[in-house]
């Protein structure tokens, strides 16, 4: 076997980069982010006529507001997944966060620009998650928490106003609006470049990732799985089992508070889901007379 042909063999190896709840939490994220923008930012523009087009090939304004308030739910209910998920991960297999930011990702960063401008001869070696991702990581947890939050009390703005001050409804829909703008442009621009026109990363589809890209973007993490690294270190199983009894127990209170706050807060007011039916009224205008 010649060297080309090792080395394309080499290439082609696949190697774990996301667990089965990792994907369905992005599948999530994906369909509910989509919905939302396609039906929110026309209702931000509702002024603009491609905006009055899409609102009316959605059905009208009414059935629009519906859809992007189910897609809200299921925002709100994917982000709840998520915290379980990643509580179970750091309580009960004991897991390092590895998205967590730390000093070198600073470095990683500026030898990356020193790379790109070829005042470097090579490009740093990066982790499992890298600056990169790190940062998109956390941009969308602060996004979605302002976009969770803003949306209540836009949601819900009678309730809101008993405890908040009501300049603060109209402040929750330029944080509403101007986020979800930021959030689309960072998906069209930042994310879309890195995983679909750099190269197609397939790893959250798929749950794996060929040498190549492993080596380009997370030679650490590459080294560390041919070293005979586990893919998602954790505990020892019976100390596992003991805690997951521990976990479960208490994601079943944490878990029916939970359930029974959001439905408080989808049900709570109608103003923001039904819209006031159109009627139409005659009315009477009296008859001028010319003044002399």
């Amino acid at each position: 076997m010649t060297s080309t042909t090792q080395q394309e063999t080499h290439e082609e190896k696949q190697y774990p980069r996301f667990r089965t709840m990792a994907r369905i939490e992005h599948f999530i994220l994906m369909v509910s982010f989509t919905i939302l923008a396609i039906t929110g930012l026309p209702q931000k523009y509702a002024l603009e006529n491609w905006a009055e087009w899409m609102i009316n090939a959605m059905g009208g304004i009414e059935l629009t507001r519906i859809i992007h308030r189910w897609s809200a739910i299921l925002l709100v209910v994917g982000s709840i997944y998520h915290l379980f998920t990643s509580a179970y991960r750091l309580f009960v297999k004991h897991e390092r966060m590895r998205i967590m930011l730390r000093k070198q990702d600073l470095f990683d960063l500026i030898q990356t620009v020193k790379y790109n401008l070829g005042l470097a001869e090579n490009p740093p070696k990066m982790t499992k998650f890298n600056f990169g991702e790190k940062i998109e990581y956390w941009a969308v947890v602060w996004g979605t928490a302002i976009m969770i939050i803003t949306g209540f009390v836009l949601w819900n703005p009678i309730a809101s106003t008993v405890f908040l001050p009501g300049q603060f409804i109209p402040a929750a829909k330029a944080a509403h609006g101007g986020e979800a703008l930021l959030a689309v442009l960072s998906i069209l621009v930042w994310h879309m470049y890195n995983v679909h026109i750099k190269h197609f990363n397939p790893s959250i589809f798929t749950g794996k990732l060929p040498h190549s890209q492993m080596e380009e973007e997370h030679a650490l993490e590459l080294e560390r799985l041919e070293q005979g690294g586990e893919p998602w270190p954790g505990l020892a199983l019976p100390v596992r089992r003991r805690r997951q009894r521990i976990f479960f127990a208490v994601s079943v209170v944490v878990g029916s508070l939970l359930l029974v706050g959001l439905i408080w807060a989808f049900t709570f007011e109608q103003t923001a889901i039904e819209t006031i039916p159109r009627v139409t009224r005659e009315v009477f205008v009296p008859l001028s007379t010319p003044s002399p």
